[in-house]
């Protein structure tokens, strides 16, 4: 689930990494194929300096629902690996939606394994994105290159 990854292309290459990977470890893996920038736009509007916030929730409401439906004991994000994102707002923000549709979300933090998810990832041959996906981190991406 993310409707927040900005352009198309990159969608399709996050996408075709996972696929890959699912393949490689024979994973079951529940996404959910689908372009929603839109959706994340409309939601974001007027809202941008706290887009992260909105971000997680629409990620996170959606896949509490999914492992609510398929009968999980919880839920979690690979969000939790990354040092680049707001580790305690997706805790909290986790936390509430797990109480609002009564399953635990599983908060641990990942980022200690970063660095190998790194190695792994290569030694896999998966795809590294430079950016969180959305249009604004991507902007400031270009913005900070074009300060150097």
């Amino acid at each position: 689930m993310n409707p927040n990854i900005h352009p198309y292309t990159e969608y399709k290459i996050r996408l075709e990494s996972v696929q890959k990977l699912q393949k490689a470890w024979t994973l079951d893996i529940e996404y959910i194929d689908y372009y929603g920038m839109k959706e994340f736009l409309r939601a974001i509007v007027n809202k941008e300096d706290n887009r992260c916030m909105v971000c997680y929730s629409l990620r996170l409401e959606e896949t509490a629902r999914t492992a609510q439906k398929m009968g999980l004991d919880g839920f979690t994000t690979s969000l939790l690996v990354s040092p680049y994102q707001k580790f305690d707002m997706i805790i909290k923000i986790g936390q509430e939606i797990g109480q609002k549709y009564s399953i635990p979300f599983y908060g641990e933090d990942f980022r200690p394994g970063w660095k190998k998810s790194i190695s792994l990832s290569k030694e896999l041959g998966l795809y590294r994105q430079k950016y969180c996906g959305c249009i604004y981190s991507e902007m400031e991406r270009y913005l900070k290159d074009s300060e150097k």
